[in-house]
């Protein structure tokens, strides 16, 4: 009996998620393991990592396995990768989630900041993309990309109106990744790998919930849908860019920020 309606169904995949134990990246966990996906989280130093990957294997009945990784080291990346693709794999989908901001005023940044957020943010997501495209290469067959960039890849953020958040390695890392996403759809469009980056506006986060409630205030006040987000919201285009529905998606760049943009 054919099924009704538009449905996704990851059953039989593999999916590896960086930074998939927290805020936005377990929500992509979920949503994948939800839609029958195995599901391979990349942690770099949280401690509960496992547990979290324990817990949506048993509620989702499907296979959850945390790995250690630091995604700014090629070759760790690049091995890890394998090992995913041994242990769960084939591997078929990635979603580069791994991201860190350092908030300073542009004049007190230094090259350790620089290295810290590039690392992660544009260097950890090339590593991560490059050894998944890899895997897929080697065996002749396509795969889907989906990176986590962020509308701060077009604005810079504001905690009041022309008074700016002071993350300027942060937003410029977003533009960059936003940009490299376009370069490699380019280059592995031939051998059947599309590459999507997904930017949200403001999520409730541990990040965001540690910030001032002035500054949350005017944000919210900035977005048409006049809240933040919640990390679930993000899933469904991730899902959706992953799955066989975006066959012919590639190369874009696709905004879930509450119609900030709008403005």
């Amino acid at each position: 009996m054919a099924s009704k309606g538009f449905t996704i169904d990851f059953s039989g995949k593999c999916i590896i998620i960086t930074g998939g134990n927290r805020g936005i990246g377990y929500a992509y966990s979920r949503a994948v393991a939800q839609a029958g996906a195995r599901v391979a989280i990349i942690y770099r130093s949280s401690k509960d990592a496992h547990d979290v990957a324990e817990k949506l294997g048993k509620e989702f009945g499907v296979q959850v396995k945390a790995y250690q990784c630091d995604v700014s080291d090629a070759e760790q990346t690049a091995q890890t990768f394998s090992l995913i693709n041994d242990d769960l794999g084939p591997v078929t989908g990635l979603i580069a989630n791994a991201g860190v901001s350092v908030v300073k005023p542009a004049l007190e940044l230094t090259s350790e900041d620089f290295h810290k957020v590039y690392g992660v943010n544009v260097l950890g997501v090339f590593n991560s993309t490059k050894a998944a495209t890899k895997l897929w290469i080697d065996k002749k067959h396509g795969g889907s990309i989906v990176i986590t960039s962020s509308m701060s890849s077009r604005i810079i953020n504001q905690i009041a109106p022309n008074e700016p958040l002071t993350q300027v390695f942060y937003n410029s890392s977003k533009g960059a990744v936003s940009t490299l996403m376009k370069g490699l759809a380019a280059e592995w469009a031939t051998h059947g790998i599309r590459v999507n980056a997904l930017s949200p506006g403001y999520v409730n986060t541990d990040q965001t919930s540690g910030m001032e409630a002035r500054i949350l205030e005017n944000q919210a006040k900035t977005i048409p849908l006049g809240r933040f987000a919640e990390p679930h919201e993000m899933a469904g285009q991730a899902v959706l860019l992953l799955s066989d529905h975006a066959s012919y998606m590639t190369g874009g760049e696709y905004f879930v920020d509450g119609g900030h943009l709008i403005w």
